[in-house]
C-alpha cells in the first residue's frame, strides 16, 4: 500500500511540473520584412597576360615582363594603388624556371585586380599589349558598406514585425507585449554579372583585338532581403 501511495503522489508530482513547464501566455506570430537593391562598388577582375611570337616570327617575342610593365603603368595611369593588382595563381611563378629549359616557352601571369569603377578598367585594359592578353573576366563583386546595410534592413524588419503585432492586437482590444522569439530569414541573392558582349573574354589570337572597343557590361544589382519572424505576448 505504501509503495501505491508513494507511486501516486511521485505521478502527482510530475503531473504538477509538467503543467507548470506549459506556456499558458496568450501570444501572437507575425512577420515583418525589409530588402533593398545595390549596385556593386567593389569589382575584383582577373587577367591573363601571356608571351607571343610577332608575326609567328620565334626571334620576335614580346616578353611578359614587358606585358606586365604596361599593365601596371595602366594601373598608376588610372589612379589606382599597385595594391590592387596581385598574382592570382602560383603557377605565375614558375614560367622562369620553364624559360631555362625551353627558350621556345611562352610563359603566362595571371593577375587579379581590384577596381570600384568599370571605366577605369576599360582605361586600363586599354593601354596593355592586345595581343598579349589571353583573356580577362570578373571573378566576382560585392559592396563595400554591406554590412551597415544589412543591420539597417534587420532592424526596419523588426519594426515592421512589431507595428503589424500591434495593430493586430489592439484591433482585439489586447496590447502588445514583449518579444518571446525572434528568428531572422535571410534572402540575400547575389546574381553574377550580365554582359552585353556574352563574356568579357579577349583572345590573343584574334587581328582585331587591337582596335576592338571594350565590352560594355550590365550589373544586376545585388538584392538583399530579411524577413524577421517574431513571437510577441499579447498582454
Amino acid at each position: 500500500m505504501k509503495k501505491l501511495l508513494t507511486l501516486a503522489f511521485a505521478t502527482l508530482l510530475s503531473i504538477s511540473a509538467m503543467a507548470q513547464q506549459v506556456d499558458l501566455r496568450k501570444k501572437i506570430s507575425v512577420s515583418g520584412s525589409a530588402e533593398t537593391e545595390i549596385t556593386p562598388d567593389i569589382i575584383y577582375i582577373s587577367i591573363s597576360l601571356k608571351e607571343y611570337f610577332k608575326d609567328n616570327n620565334s626571334k620576335k617575342k614580346v616578353d611578359i615582363t614587358t606585358l606586365e610593365t604596361q599593365l601596371y603603368n595602366a594601373i598608376q595611369k588610372a589612379g589606382l594603388d599597385k595594391e590592387n593588382l596581385t598574382i592570382n595563381n602560383l603557377s605565375s611563378y614558375s614560367w622562369a624556371t620553364e624559360k631555362k629549359k625551353n627558350p621556345d616557352f611562352l610563359a603566362s601571369k595571371q593577375y587579379r585586380l581590384k577596381v570600384s569603377d568599370l571605366n577605369k578598367w576599360n582605361a586600363i585594359i586599354a593601354e596593355v599589349d592586345a595581343k598579349g592578353i589571353a583573356y580577362t573576366n570578373i571573378e566576382s563583386y560585392d559592396y563595400s558598406k554591406i554590412e551597415t546595410l544589412k543591420k539597417e534592413l534587420k532592424i526596419k524588419a523588426l519594426q515592421a514585425a512589431k507595428a503589424k503585432a500591434t495593430y493586430l492586437v489592439e484591433a482585439l482590444g489586447d496590447k502588445l507585449g514583449s518579444a518571446i522569439d525572434i528568428q531572422e530569414i535571410n534572402n540575400e541573392a547575389y546574381p553574377q554579372p550580365m554582359y552585353r558582349a556574352n563574356v568579357m573574354m579577349m583572345k590573343a589570337e584574334s587581328a582585331d583585338m587591337a582596335g576592338a572597343a571594350a565590352p560594355e557590361i550590365d550589373f544586376k544589382k545585388i538584392k538583399l532581403n530579411y524577413v524577421m519572424n517574431v513571437v510577441f505576448e499579447i498582454k
